[in-house]
């Protein structure tokens, strides 16, 4: 006998999301885009922490710029866990310096800095000592000066582009991912009940939510931050504690609905605690505009980060943010280097349109009506 075919609402708006093919290709680009703020020290060229490596002689390289690299090995040893290495970033204290010629005599390494036609400056001498013993002229050539390609170019600290935009895709999925939750747990909260039980405790939460509402969510944000202190958590909890309103009235509204059913004047009946009534009858029956809000949330806390990182009361230096990348770049634009600007804001434009277009997409699949 043939399998029935499973007519479920979780199944149809499954089979009409994957009918939506920017739907499906934003879910797939955002799956990406987190494998890659995961593992982003894996990927990223420069996997010093925060890729923070500064070249000065070399800033503001166009991308696909290319240099030698001298890599003056560090006498302190690290001793930091393979783990930590690949989730926070080598905590690396290797010299590199950008070098145009170098040669060897007696047991001293000449080079000469990188200087771009600039006036050349007196070559340097690098005693043998301080690479490891026993290596010959030809080992030191091969394990410690290598030609590297800057692919998106550098910073105007000469720190590498990409792996600073690597990178910063941990701070726009981690303030998402957490102000949305934040938002969530207050939203459902307080909006399931001000629905159920009405009266008094409904009039208090909607007047909070009023006031919280009137105020522009980024002075709100700013204030919170001022509060709070400037810093990486607390930029997180200052947009989590100003996005929950949205959800607890769209919350409010699908229990003032829910309630009126009769499989919850059933359960009344029966003797269920308000609280298992909520969890168990009403919320599993409200939450589907919550879903679609919710991806609309994350991409509005992605450009709210990074507009407070434009202002400076976000994530702070060296923590490469995009915000903080338009911020130290926008002048460019006009001394023809506007790509130092347009490629963080191209990696914010497309993360946000992602999210938005699976908020859409996911809009259209939990509509019973079509």
């Amino acid at each position: 006998m043939p399998k029935a075919k499973s007519n479920s609402l979780s199944t149809l708006a499954l089979q009409k999301f994957k009918k939506n093919f920017w739907g499906v290709l934003s879910f797939y680009f955002i799956v990406f885009c987190a494998i890659i703020a995961v593992f982003a020290y894996v990927f990223a060229p420069d996997d010093s922490q925060y890729a923070n490596q500064m070249h000065l002689s070399i800033h503001s390289k166009p991308p696909g710029f290319k240099v030698k690299m001298l890599t003056i090995p560090s006498q302190d040893v690290s001793d930091q866990s393979f783990l930590d290495k690949v989730f926070f970033g080598e905590k690396n204290s290797d010299t590199e310096l950008p070098i145009e010629r170098y040669s060897f005599e007696d047991d001293v390494l000449k080079i000469s800095p990188y200087s771009e036609g600039e006036v050349i400056e007196l070559s340097k001498d690098i005693k043998l000592g301080r690479f490891p013993e026993g290596l010959t002229q030809e080992e030191i050539v091969k394990e410690y000066i290598a030609d590297q390609r800057f692919i998106l170019g550098t910073d105007k600290y000469g720190r590498d582009l990409l792996s600073r935009m690597l990178i910063g895709i941990r701070i726009s999925f981690s303030i998402g991912f957490v102000a949305v939750l934040i938002s969530l747990i207050l939203g459902i909260s307080l909006g399931a009940i001000a629905g159920y039980f009405g009266g008094k405790i409904d009039a208090m939460i909607m007047w909070l939510i009023n006031v919280t509402w009137s105020i522009p969510t980024l002075l709100l944000v700013i204030a919170i931050t001022l509060a709070l202190g400037k810093g990486f958590w607390q930029v997180f909890i200052a947009v989590g504690l100003t996005m929950w309103v949205e959800v607890a009235r769209v919350v409010r509204g699908q229990v003032l609905g829910v309630k009126q059913m009769q499989y919850v004047t059933a359960a009344k009946a029966l003797g269920f605690t308000n609280f298992r009534i909520i969890t168990r009858h009403i919320l599993p029956n409200s939450l589907a505009p919550v879903i679609v809000i919710s991806a609309a949330n994350f991409a509005g806390a992605i450009l709210i980060e990074s507009g407070l990182s434009f202002l400076g009361i976000g994530a702070q230096p060296p923590m490469p943010s995009w915000g903080a990348m338009i911020k130290d770049h926008y002048s460019y634009i006009i001394l023809g280097k506007a790509y130092l600007a347009i490629i963080p804001g191209l990696g914010i434009m497309s993360l946000v349109m992602a999210f938005m277009l699976i908020g859409n997409a996911l809009r259209d699949a939990l509509d019973v009506k079509n």
